[in-house]
C-alpha cells in the first residue's frame, strides 16, 4: 500500500474515532480503544511481535488439555477452507496463535503477514483485529480488511470466535485468516459459520475429556448447553452455555446438586427411588440374559424376592 492510501485509512479512522460514532459501532470502539487507551498509530507499518521459542512452549502448556481436544475440529475445518487460501489459528487468550493449519505453499506469505504460532495478535499490541477484538469483546466476528486498526493489516480478512473451558472461561480464540484481495465479506460470513461450528465441537469435546467418568447430558436449553453427571446423578460440571441457560454458578456446583431438580425434572422421593430400583432390576435382567435365578443371584437376593420386586415395580421381561 502506498505512503496515500496509508494516509487516507489513518486519516478515516481517526475521522471515525472524533464523530463519536464509537458510542454506536463496535468497530469503531474498537478503533478508539486502539488510538487512546492502546496509544497505537494507525499508520504504524511495524509487523507482530513474536514470543521466544520458549514463551511459545510455555504458552502452548498452559492450554495443552483444550489443544489436544481440538486437533480434529482444526483439520476439519482446515479441510474446509484451506482451497480458498485461508489458514486456520487457534490462539490463547493472549492472543498468541499456538495452533496452526495452513498450505505449505502458502507458508512464506502468511509468515510475512505475522500469521504464524508464537506471534501476538492481542488488541493492546496490533490494535482492531479478528484474534484481538474477538478476546475483548468476547464474540464471533469478522474484520474485514480495512476495518483493521493498523494500516499493514489492511490487507487481510480474520474471523474468529471465542472458546470457552469445561468451567466457563475465556480461555481462546479460533481464527481463520486470508490475505487474499479476491475474498468478500460475502465468503467471509460463511466462514463465520465454520469457524463458530468448530468452536463448538472443541469446546464439548473438551469438555468430555474434563470429565472422562462422567455422563454427558444435553440440557434442553441450547444446542451448547452440556451438563457433567457423576455415578449418583449429580452435576458436577457445566459448560458455559448451560451456566448461563440454567443460572449455574461455581457455587452451585461446589455442592451437590441432582440433575433431575436443575433440568426441572424433580420428582417425588418415592417416584426417584422407584425408578433407581427399576433401573438397577432391569440392568440385572439385562446381563443375566433374561435368567431371573441369575439375576436374583448377582444381585444378591432371593429369585422369589426378585418375582415380588418386578411384579411390584411392573417390570417386564423381554427374554
Amino acid at each position: 500500500m502506498g505512503e496515500d492510501l496509508s494516509g487516507h485509512h489513518a486519516d478515516r479512522i481517526q475521522a471515525a474515532i472524533a464523530s463519536g460514532a464509537a458510542a454506536k459501532s463496535a468497530l469503531v470502539a474498537s478503533w478508539r480503544r486502539s488510538s487512546s487507551l492502546h496509544r497505537l498509530d494507525p499508520a504504524d507499518r511495524s509487523p507482530p511481535r513474536y514470543l521466544t521459542d520458549a514463551e511459545l512452549g510455555e504458552a502452548r502448556q498452559r492450554i495443552e488439555p483444550l489443544i489436544r481436544a481440538a486437533q480434529s475440529s482444526l483439520d476439519r475445518l482446515y479441510f474446509a477452507v484451506g482451497g480458498v487460501g485461508c489458514c486456520v489459528l487457534l490462539a490463547d487468550r493472549n492472543g498468541v496463535p499456538v495452533e496452526r493449519r495452513g498450505a505449505p505453499v502458502d507458508d512464506e506469505t502468511f509468515h510475512s503477514w505475522g500469521l504464524w504460532t508464537g506471534s501476538v495478535w492481542n488488541e493492546e499490541s496490533q490494535g482492531t483485529n479478528g484474534i484481538g477484538t474477538c478476546l475483548v469483546e468476547q464474540r464471533a466476528l469478522t474484520i474485514h480488511r480495512d476495518q483493521h486498526f493498523q494500516t499493514r493489516n489492511t490487507g487481510l480478512s480474520c474471523t474468529t470466535a471465542p472458546i470457552y473451558d469445561h468451567e466457563g472461561n475465556l480461555v481462546a480464540a479460533l481464527d481463520v485468516s486470508s490475505c487474499r484481495a479476491d475474498l468478500t465479506e460475502a465468503f467471509a460470513s460463511l466462514i463465520s459459520v465454520a469457524v463458530v461450528d468448530a468452536v463448538r465441537r472443541i469446546e464439548a469435546e473438551n469438555f468430555r475429556m474434563a470429565f472422562p467418568k462422567a455422563r454427558i447430558l444435553l440440557a434442553p436449553v441450547t444446542d451448547k448447553a452440556l451438563i457433567a453427571v457423576d455415578a449418583d446423578d449429580l452435576v458436577v460440571g457445566a459448560t458455559r452455555s448451560a451456566r448461563l441457560a440454567l443460572g449455574i454458578t461455581q457455587h452451585c456446583l461446589d455442592k451437590p446438586m441432582p440433575a433431575t431438580d436443575l433440568l426441572g425434572w424433580a420428582e417425588s422421593g418415592h417416584e426417584v427411588l422407584a425408578e433407581a430400583e427399576r433401573g438397577v432390576l432391569q440392568r440385572a435382567l439385562a446381563r443375566a440374559d433374561g435368567n431371573v435365578s441369575a439375576a436374583a443371584q448377582a444381585l444378591g437376593i432371593s429369585r422369589a424376592t426378585l418375582h415380588r420386586k418386578l411384579n411390584r415395580l411392573d417390570v417386564h421381561r423381554s427374554h
